[in-house]
């Protein structure tokens, strides 16, 4: 399902009819835009119930282990119970270094990223082609997207371009962003990689250029876009106009798609990371693509098998429960975090 909107005008931003009241300055929404608007609000009525019933529970959690613990004191003598509580702190002591340690390892493999990592650009400059509602979604991505990033034993060197406008306000908003280690522009990457031009390579479903290896010296652009199927075919429009090249992944060549034939962009980024620790086409495919979207693995001796749409948009069937866990995961990333293969 659709995640719903944020506000009762986005389903007439959407294609929605709505009229204007002769008589007041009211717009009246179709009852297509009616369904919308209840739906939104039936949308915004369980996501609250569900972050109020997560909130008691984790605090009843914190009760009873509190209790638990008290309780465990009070039967014990004091020279066992001065052992237990030494015993406690040197624990959280070691998970706290550890950690600790994590974290300057993660900070080194991201500096060292930036000096010789793969480039991989995140195109945020259509921001004026979605809803709050779908910037909200990639800006989740994009959260998700640094955290795996963040995670990888061959992290690549991130640049967020476009971050202006909308999209820029949600970015900021994000717990830590200001002291993410990427690369952020408000411009477009046109204009911050001017001097790279010809290494730059916009991935999209339409090329007829297929991605065999990851070149170093190539610096790789993801169409940063949730539309809901409405803008088909414009990241290679757009490539075109700019005069850069342009290539798919080799999904058909190792896979068969379902019904399903869109991937998210923080799935095209982790595909890109897994590529960059294994070489292994297939196994960053399998390992990344849910299998509900996949219908086989191709047969290599097979005629080439149908190309895949696999754009940067998001399918507009994917359920509200589906929705709630992936931000759910998204916020369990660094900070506190479906769409292209490339559109």
């Amino acid at each position: 399902m659709e995640e719903p909107s944020d506000s009762p005008m986005e389903g007439v931003e959407n294609g929605e009819k709505a009229t204007q009241c002769p008589n007041c300055s009211a717009v009246v929404l179709s009852k297509s835009a009616q369904k919308k608007v209840l739906k939104q609000q039936r949308w915004e009525a369980k996501k609250a119930e569900k972050k109020a019933q997560e909130k008691e529970h984790k605090k009843r959690e914190g009760e009873r282990k509190r209790k638990e613990w008290e309780e465990t004191l009070a039967s014990l003598s004091e020279e066992e119970r001065l052992k237990m509580i030494e015993s406690r702190k040197s624990l959280r002591k070691e998970r706290m270094d550890k950690r600790s340690e994590e974290r300057d390892q993660k900070t080194e493999r991201l500096n060292r990223a930036k000096e010789c990592g793969q480039k991989i650009v995140i195109d945020l400059d259509f921001s004026h082609l979605m809803t709050p509602s779908e910037i909200h979604s990639l800006v989740q991505q994009i959260m998700y997207c640094y955290a795996v990033n963040g995670r990888s034993s061959e992290p690549c060197h991130l640049w967020l371009t476009g971050c202006k406008g909308e999209m820029g306000t949600q970015l900021r908003r994000l717990p830590g962003f200001d002291k993410w280690s990427v690369e952020r522009e408000d411009g477009s990457y046109i204009e911050a990689l001017q001097s790279g031009k010809k290494n730059l390579v916009y991935l999209t479903a339409d090329s007829e250029n297929v991605v065999d290896d990851l070149d170093r010296s190539k610096i790789y652009i993801i169409g940063g876009l949730v539309d809901r199927n409405r803008w088909k075919g414009i990241t290679m429009k757009k490539a075109e106009e700019q005069g850069i090249q342009t290539a798919k992944l080799p999904i058909g060549k190792y896979l068969n798609m379902c019904s399903s034939q869109v991937l998210t962009v923080n799935q095209v980024v982790e595909i890109l990371l897994k590529y960059l620790e294994t070489k292994d086409w297939k196994a960053s495919f399998f390992q990344v693509i849910p299998q509900r979207k996949r219908l086989q693995a191709a047969d290599d001796s097979s005629e080439e098998p149908q190309q895949q749409k696999v754009e940067g948009r998001e399918k507009s069937e994917e359920k509200d429960d589906d929705q709630y866990e992936s931000k759910k995961q998204c916020a369990n990333g660094p900070s506190s975090l479906e769409d292209v293969t490339a559109a």
